[in-house]
Order: structure tokens, then sequence, then C-alpha cells
């Protein structure tokens, strides 16, 4: 058990390490759009790794995934990581002052790991309890840690070193390992395991979603993940990307479509 910890431990700071020595590698980048993917021949390299990868690999996991376990096996498993997700989430919205969003959050995990046996229950959801849906890259972000450089990682897709860095905090300290992993690393390494691949799932959809796009789908994918990254954080301006005011993040109201905004503008 010793040697499990001291080698997670190895693993992540070495990862952290790696983390901080790509970010001040972006330090030096200017506002360009170079300035905003100043890594990118690596990121394509990593892209063009990704594609086969998702082609012959992911697809054909999620494919069987799909075949064998019904629908309503599937939503458990979505329904138990969103719990922990939604447990982040509040940590982050407390540690941001988003208390609104964090009662909600918090709120969801407790009703749906009491009355949702452990989270495989959306009783929360079916209450009309909203996720907050922050994560500790946007708690980062709310710190003042800036997002530089962008990354493309294969199978796992767009990020930053910032939200990467949250990613590998929020893989660390997961409740599933803390909880099973001592005690059954056969049962821990199970959860891990069909909760990467429903989570591919959700990414294969995404990427299906995008069909032809008439445009370099590297570049398309860039901006649009930075762009909404920045609207979730409050940025006005991320690189050389302008937000539009209208842009919908999915969790929040954009600012010209508040209630106030859309009173004032009736005649």
């Amino acid at each position: 058990m010793k040697r499990a910890i001291l080698e997670k431990a190895a693993v992540f700071w070495w990862c952290s390490a790696l983390a901080a020595l790509l970010a001040l590698g972006g330090c030096a980048t200017t506002g360009t759009a170079e300035g905003d993917d100043p890594l990118e021949p690596f990121n394509r390299t990593m892209y063009a790794i990704h594609q086969p990868l998702e082609t012959y690999v992911a697809r054909p996991l999620v494919d069987v995934y799909e075949t064998l376990v019904p629908q309503v096996g599937r939503d458990i498993v979505s329904h138990f990581f969103n719990n922990i997700e939604d447990l982040f989430s509040g940590i982050s919205g407390l540690l941001q002052g988003k208390f609104d969003k964090a009662g909600h959050d918090l709120g969801r995990v407790i009703i749906n790991t009491s009355f949702g046996l452990g989270g495989i229950i959306d009783f929360a959801s079916d209450a009309g309890i909203p996720r907050g849906g922050e994560d500790l890259g946007l708690l980062l972000a709310h710190w003042g840690v800036g997002p530089r450089p962008y990354l493309f990682l294969p199978l796992l897709g767009p990020t930053t070193v910032r939200d990467g860095t949250g990613m590998l905090i929020r893989a660390y300290a997961s409740p599933v390992d803390w909880a099973v992993g001592n005690q059954s690393v056969a049962a821990r390494n199970t959860l891990w395991g069909v909760g990467t691949v429903d989570a591919a799932a959700g990414g294969i959809r995404l990427s299906d979603s995008l069909g032809d796009i008439g445009m370099d789908r590297y570049t398309f994918i860039r901006s649009a993940y930075l762009q909404r990254r920045a609207y979730l954080s409050g940025d006005t301006k991320f690189g050389r990307i302008e937000l539009d005011e209208d842009y919908d993040d999915g969790y929040s109201t954009p600012s010209s479509e508040t209630p106030q905004n859309k009173k004032d503008a009736t005649p």
C-alpha cells in the first residue's frame, strides 16, 4: 500500500513539474495566435496520433460498451461519476465565492449520495437542482493562474496547462481511489475503466457532431475550446479570441440575455 501511495505521489509531482515547465515556456509569448498555441507543432503531432487512436481504439471500445451495457446501466455510470464532479464543482465554487453554485452542487451531492445509493440515481436533477459546472481549472483561473499554453492530448483532447493541472489534481484526489483503491485494486480499476469508456463515448459523440466543418479541424477544436474556457473563467479576451457576447456555455446566462436586459428591451 505504501509503495502504491509513493508511486502515485511520484507521478503527480512529475506531472506537476512538467506542467510548471510548460507554463514557464508560455510566459514569454505574446497575444498572437502563436502565443495562444506556442506548442502547435507538438500539439498537431499529438492530434495526428489521437485520430487513429480514436478510430481504432476508443470507438470500438465504446461500441462494445454501448452494445453490452443497456441505457439504464450507462445512466448509472454517468450519474455516479457526475456525482463526483458535483463534489469538486462545489468545492471549486466555495473557494471562488460562488456560494449559490456551491450550495446547489453540494446539495446535489448530499441528496444523490444519501438517497441515490451513492450517486447512481440522480434525484437532484429530478428535483430541479442545477449543476454548477465549476472545476479546478476554473478555480485556478479565479486566483489568477494563466491558461497558456494550449495542449492537445491523445484520447483526452484539448486542454491547457492550467486546466490539465486541475485535471491531474482532480484525478489524484478522486474519492474512488481513497474509498476503494486501498481495499480492492480490481474494483477501483474496474470503476475507472468503465468511467473512462463512458467519458470517451461523450467525446466521440461530440467529435461526430462536428461532421465536415469545411476547415482545419485542429484549428476549429482549439478555437472552440479556448473560447468556451475563456467564457467560463470570466475572461473578456483570451489571446486573439474575442468572446461573443451571446456565447452560451450551457450553464450560465450571457450578460446580453440577463432577465434585466430582457425586461429593458421589452417595448
